[in-house]
């Protein structure tokens, strides 16, 4: 399902007041830095507005969404998943706020409006205590974010939606 045929949208969730927390937001504040992004390419702050997100998923064709990722992986080790890799409900929480967006993906799933390219990019957070700034470890992760982030947005260029 596609509503707005091609709405492509980065969207950055976090809390920036929980130190690795806030990876989505500080992503969000480098991409335009780093990357060419094309005028049709969105970048919206999700913050942790939970089910306030649906509307905007529910009318995304192409949506990549920046969060911190508690996968149990190493601290700054990056994560990307696609689709149907992505937990769409809260018995898998991925973050401290995520349950909430996680309801989100699941609502949307069983009203079939998922995005049709969905992509989760993140990184294992290191530092989630109350603080502002990412950690050293999650900022050295940021450059192997923006390559990642350069080759979906390439994907999403040679297939129309």
């Amino acid at each position: 399902m596609c509503p707005d045929d091609n709405r492509r949208v980065i969207l950055g969730l976090g809390n920036v007041f929980n130190h690795d927390e806030g990876f989505g937001f500080h992503a969000l504040e480098i991409l335009p830095i780093h990357l060419e992004l094309s005028p049709d390419v969105e970048l919206v702050d999700g913050g942790v507005l939970g089910m306030n997100l649906l509307p905007l998923v529910e009318s995304c064709s192409h949506l990549i969404v920046l969060d911190a990722i508690d996968a149990g992986l190493q601290p700054g080790e990056v994560i990307e998943w696609r689709n149907e890799q992505i937990p769409l409900f809260a018995a898998a929480k991925l973050s401290e706020h995520q349950v909430g967006f996680q309801e989100v993906l699941g609502l949307a799933l069983f009203r079939d409006s998922l995005p049709k390219d969905l992509v989760l990019l993140g990184v294992q957070p290191d530092d989630l205590s109350f603080g502002i700034g990412l950690s050293l470890t999650v900022q050295a992760a940021m450059p192997q974010v923006i390559e990642r982030t350069q080759g979906i947005l390439k994907s999403w260029e040679k297939v129309p939606c």
